[in-house]
């Protein structure tokens, strides 16, 4: 039987990711007009998606040995988005000419984090 307690993980993943990836979109947005609201709605969840995060990374996982690397995987991405986020506001905060490297070392580190998917 498979473990539903992984699709909790998976989800948080996935809804962090969007998140970021919004924030990417965002930042980088040179349009007259406003970035669609769906983009908008995405980017404003972000800090909610990050604690959902923290909650579970920093709990205990108990399961079957394959199981409990999957979570491991999936935690250790949430741990570096989370990182990648912390540096990425510490470059637009010194200056709005950072914005678009601040951006690029995301959406890096975005890539990185999730790969292979190694809990797919």
């Amino acid at each position: 039987m498979k473990d539903q307690r992984l699709t909790v993980f998976r989800a948080a993943v996935d809804a962090l990711v969007e998140s970021l990836e919004a924030l990417v979109r965002v930042s980088r947005w040179t349009d007259a007009d406003a970035p669609p609201d769906a983009l908008s709605t995405a980017a404003s969840k972000l800090v909610d998606r990050l604690g959902s995060a923290n909650r579970l990374w920093t709990g205990t996982f108990s399961g079957t040995p394959a199981d409990a690397r999957k979570v491991t995987a999936m935690c250790t991405a949430m741990k570096r988005l989370d990182a990648a986020y912390v540096v990425y506001r510490k470059k637009v905060s010194s200056g709005p000419e950072n914005v678009v490297d601040a951006a690029a070392t995301l959406e890096f580190e975005i890539a990185e984090s999730i790969g292979t998917r190694p809990w797919s």
